[in-house]
């Protein structure tokens, strides 16, 4: 487990970015920690990680396989992997987020987010897209400036854009809290298949509000959420 009192400026400097589209780069991650780590090996997105310190590497289990496992990156805490927009160069589409099992709800995912979402806007992306899939992702996103559009893919996910200047199709969404707001609802939705935990962490972000960004200094540590594999 990280020690809590590791500061901010430690952790940026333990994320790498590995490469962007199209440089290709493929990462190999323990299935077994990472959700999605499959997704992670083609070489079709851009990458970036944050890796672990000295003392947070983990030692490969040995276990019974079928050949297949193996040589897996072992100082890797959470991974991002991003591709643009194929009808919009000007966009950035983030397609997985994941970070490692025993360290799930320590702040490390927004943080990750955070760096390719500023290195993003530096390269002169206009914007940045993701799809999220559950309460948890949608809460950890919004800590980064990430908004509801009002729209939502094919299969449920709610569209979140940064910056946030999100409209449905006939009216504007609001304020940022607003905006927030409807999408706890929408995740509500009877048609939702949610377990109690999911119902009940909503229903306190519904009483709450929107969190703080992570620029307002917020250090409360919110789950880290994963994106659905049909991004």
């Amino acid at each position: 487990m990280e020690d809590e009192t590791v500061t901010e400026s430690e952790l940026e400097r333990r994320i790498e970015t590995l490469g962007w589209p199209p440089d290709g780069p493929t990462l190999r991650l323990d299935y077994r920690r990472f959700s999605y780590a499959g997704k992670f090996v083609m070489s079709n997105t851009g990458k970036a990680v944050v890796r672990a310190g000295e003392s947070e590497s983990i030692e490969e289990e040995t276990i019974e396989t079928d050949g297949t496992d193996g040589d897996f990156e072992t100082d890797i805490l959470a991974a991002i992997a991003f591709n643009e927009d194929r009808t919009d160069p000007d966009a950035l589409w983030l397609r997985y987020v994941t970070v490692r099992a025993d360290r799930r709800g320590n702040g490390i995912g927004p943080r990750l987010v955070r760096h390719v979402r500023d290195r993003a806007l530096e390269r002169g992306y206009d914007r940045l897209r993701i799809a999220v899939n559950n309460p948890y992702a949608y809460e950890a996103l919004s800590r980064v400036g990430f908004e509801y559009t009002g729209e939502t893919t094919g299969i449920a996910e709610l569209l979140l854009e940064y910056p946030g200047a999100a409209k449905l199709r006939d009216d504007d969404l609001g304020t940022r809290e607003e905006r927030y707001r409807r999408g706890l609802e929408a995740f509500l939705e009877a048609d939702r298949e949610l377990t109690g935990e999911e119902v009940s962490f909503l229903e306190a972000k519904l009483a709450r509000g929107p969190p703080d960004t992570l620029e307002d200094g917020d250090a409360t540590r919110e789950s880290d959420g994963q994106r659905d594999e049909n991004a």
